[in-house]
């Protein structure tokens, strides 16, 4: 098999306490470059177990992670870190954005961490924020956006550092039903332009926008 991203009978257990819990149950999924993928599930199926295996946040208990033929199990941390931070381009429903940082210095954070110069990285920082509309918030704080503006601010950190996969977690959960789909729409520019889209999401109308779905339940992918 070959691809973006391959997993072959990828299992992950962990214990609560001294309860053993199987999260994931034996995961295959090919995924090529330039796909768009939605992963459902409800809470506790497992999709953010495997989407965090996929960030390189978690590895595996068995089975095996290919990333661009690159086995993750094999990696040392340092490796791991340096593929999130250069391959993959990371949003979640929460924003995550440093509340006293302008929108602009928040974009910059990952090229901070790769040592990009100061030059390059704010110029960077600006067309990631003009692909996503908000170029003349640059200054603005987080608590003097929009819910909207936010994740706005999060994709163009996402995208700052030229990804070729972009990871998104519930993009949308904090969302109302227009802010959403004006999100949704940049998430499909994004794929046009040639970026890999996985993306979890609980709502059957943002999934649709995918080019293909799965639906995880139990730790099993039951329908593809």
């Amino acid at each position: 098999m070959s691809g973006l991203i391959v997993t072959e009978d990828l299992k992950k257990t962990y214990f609560l306490g001294d309860i053993e819990v199987n999260a994931l149950r034996g995961i295959n999924i090919n995924i090529s470059e330039g796909d768009y993928l939605s992963i459902m599930g409800s809470s506790g199926s497992g999709k953010s177990t495997l989407m965090n295996i996929l960030g390189c946040l978690d590895t595996p208990s068995e089975g095996k992670y290919l990333f661009k033929n690159n086995d993750i199990s094999n990696l040392t941390q340092d490796e791991m870190s340096d593929i999130r931070n250069k391959e993959i381009g990371f949003v979640f429903q929460s924003f995550n954005l440093l509340s006293r940082t302008s929108s602009l210095e928040n974009v910059e954070m990952p090229l901070i961490y790769s040592g990009t110069p100061y030059k390059v990285r704010r110029e960077r920082a600006k067309d990631a924020l003009n692909l996503v509309g908000l170029s003349e918030r640059q200054n603005h704080l987080p608590n003097q956006l929009s819910g909207g503006q936010q994740q706005r601010v999060a994709i163009a950190r996402a995208i700052v550092n030229n990804p070729g996969l972009i990871l998104a977690d519930e993009p949308t959960g904090n969302l109302d039903s227009k802010t959403s789909h004006e999100i949704i729409k940049i998430f499909e520019k994004l794929n046009e332009e040639g970026r890999t889209i996985v993306m979890i999401t609980h709502e059957e109308d943002i999934a649709s926008s995918a080019k293909t779905s799965v639906v995880i339940k139990d730790g099993l992918i039951e329908e593809n």
